[in-house]
């Protein structure tokens, strides 16, 4: 019989499904993403009130200048009602004239008359700007936490418009652009026709039209059920909604489920045209949506995100300075470890992978960073965010012969021979057995040294002297140091190495070759040579290298390296 899960005891009767909604014609399921939607960051505002500590004017103005330098045109800035530091911030930003004429600001209030006035003083002087005024609609915050009926609640997020408007009136005066975005807050769980009901009200009050849109933002406050629900909910809201095509229909994902990128990316294919989000998902409890994921989903797929992660590892950094939290190693892109692979079946693929798409370029006579991307398990190009190949493959005691002749390759231009691939990484597996952790690259040349370079085996040639018979007999004469006593051996062959392997008959060394590569490890013409001997010796076969400016004393010292393996 298979294995049977058996009930747990946890109190998972507490709990109830979500309602799905009945929406049996949906269409977003059979819709791909082709370009990308508006992007409203939300770091200075939402990611940060769920800091520690959140952010000083200095960090601020630092996160902001990152945002603006990538690309982002919509940027929340603050919460001014909420403290004098986030009031003293937006005014910063305005006086200071920091803000590029093509960036729109956003502050967020509460529906507050007293609220709504102190926020809008904030923006005096902005040139395009845009409020953001929210309530809660859900039933459980009617009922609990505000204790107001369905009519009433409409009624504060009306009169909230209302006191927007005329505030707007008194102190912004003539500017160049204001804007204006509503939030039923905690949407999915806000009755849907009631959440359309309260939307419509907000519109009737604010008349969108041509050149006067207005945001409806419909967020996942508390993520409560799978994707595909929120992409229902998105796409019943976009269907009914009337003005539809004055209205940015704008999503707020949480990640409380750890679906969070899913639920946006099927939002957008349910007809959203914006998402709200923070780098690398800081915000609330487990977050919002990570800005830095979704965008990049859209460059691996070949839609440009319209946002530059060019240098993904100093966005890192400024944001990790900035938030005082740390990114995980395997977040989505942007973590220290996501390009890296320690698996040896993985090191395998991907060495493979980089060898084809090198081949693929060359024959097409296309460059290789312009050649469509085909790499195993590597979606996107590291190089392409700014990261180099150095991390692509680390060595541990899980990794396997494509991973240590992936960076023997990559470091030091020896191209091992499969078999040998095999031998030295046995080699390097009992060392990390042994010592385990992490084996970096000057390790693994070291053990590589010591293993095939050693000049301390029971054989080493001092020097050499080669002459070619007129039947084409070579004869060498090598200088040698034989356990210690130098010895000069004389021999005959169809080459250098057959030759040096009949004159090791003299010291009762046999060798028998079995294969012989070689390589130059440069392009120009002072390169030295590598030289991989395989080679049965006494009942062993082993590998020998020898690596010299000559690629006659290479291939001796790879004879003498396989004498010292056995």
């Amino acid at each position: 019989m298979v294995p049977q899960q058996q009930p747990s005891s946890m109190p998972f009767q507490r709990y109830q499904p979500f309602k799905p909604v009945d929406l049996p014609d949906r269409t977003w399921p059979s819709r791909t993403i082709t370009e990308a939607p508006r992007w409203l960051s939300t770091d200075l505002r939402d990611g940060n009130q769920s800091l520690i500590e959140p952010m000083d004017n200095a960090r601020k103005r630092e996160m902001f200048e990152l945002l603006v330098k990538m690309g982002y045109k919509e940027i929340e800035v603050g919460f001014p009602a909420a403290s004098q530091t986030d009031f003293d911030f937006v005014r910063s930003l305005i006086e200071d004239d920091l803000i590029p004429d093509d960036v729109q600001i956003s502050v967020l209030t509460q529906a507050r008359e007293d609220l709504i006035e102190r926020t809008v003083q904030s923006l005096v002087g902005a040139k395009r700007s845009t409020v953001h005024l929210y309530n809660a609609t859900a039933p459980t915050f009617r009922r609990v936490v505000f204790r107001v009926d369905r009519d009433q609640c409409k009624d504060i997020a009306v009169e909230g418009t209302r006191h927007v408007m005329r505030f707007a009136e008194q102190y912004l005066g003539e500017t160049e652009y204001f804007g204006y975005e509503y939030s039923p807050e905690i949407f999915v769980d806000t009755e849907l026709d009631f959440a359309l009901e309260v939307c419509e009200a907000v519109m009737d009050v604010w008349r969108p039209g041509p050149g006067r849109e207005i945001i409806l933002n419909l967020p996942a406050t508390v993520e409560r059920a799978t994707p595909n629900v929120y992409a229902d909910q998105i796409e019943w809201m976009s269907r009914n909604l009337t003005r539809r095509e004055h209205v940015v229909v704008s999503v707020h994902p949480h990640n409380d489920r750890g679906t969070g990128v899913a639920s946006a990316e099927l939002a957008v294919m349910a007809g959203a045209d914006r998402v709200e989000g923070c780098l690398f998902g800081h915000g609330e409890r487990t977050g919002n949506v990570c800005l830095v994921t979704l965008g990049l989903n859209l460059f691996s797929q070949g839609v440009d995100p319209r946002i530059d992660f060019s240098d993904i590892d100093e966005i890192r950094r400024t944001v990790e300075h900035c938030t005082q939290l740390p990114v995980a190693p395997r977040h989505p892109y942007g973590g220290d470890l996501v390009y890296t692979a320690f698996s040896g079946s993985h090191q395998d693929a991907i060495k493979k992978g980089f060898t084809a798409l090198q081949a693929e370029a060359a024959a097409a006579g296309t460059p290789v960073d312009e050649y469509p991307w085909d790499v195993p398990y590597l979606p996107i190009d590291p190089k392409d965010v700014g990261r180099n190949y150095e991390a692509v493959i680390r060595v541990n005691s899980q990794s396997g012969k494509g991973g240590v002749s992936y960076i023997m390759q990559r470091d030091h231009a020896l191209d091992l021979p499969r078999r040998l691939q095999i031998e030295f990484s046995r080699v390097i597996q009992e060392h990390t057995d042994a010592e385990g952790g992490e084996f970096a690259g000057e390790r693994i040349w070291e053990i590589f040294s010591d293993t095939y370079l050693a000049e301390s085996g029971p054989v080493a040639v001092l020097a050499h002297r080669s002459t070619t018979a007129e039947d084409g007999t070579y004869r060498i004469e090598a200088d040698a140091r034989v356990n210690g006593e130098i010895r000069e051996l004389t021999g005959t062959g169809n080459g250098p190495i057959s030759a040096f392997c009949d004159a090791l008959t003299d010291v009762d060394v046999k060798v028998r070759v079995m294969d012989y590569v070689e390589h130059s490890l440069g392009g120009d013409g002072d390169a030295r040579a590598a030289a991989y001997v395989e080679a049965e010796i006494d009942g062993n076969v082993v590998w020998g290298v020898g690596i010299h400016n000559s690629i006659t004393t290479a291939s001796l010292k790879a004879v003498c390296s396989a004498i010292g393996r056995a």
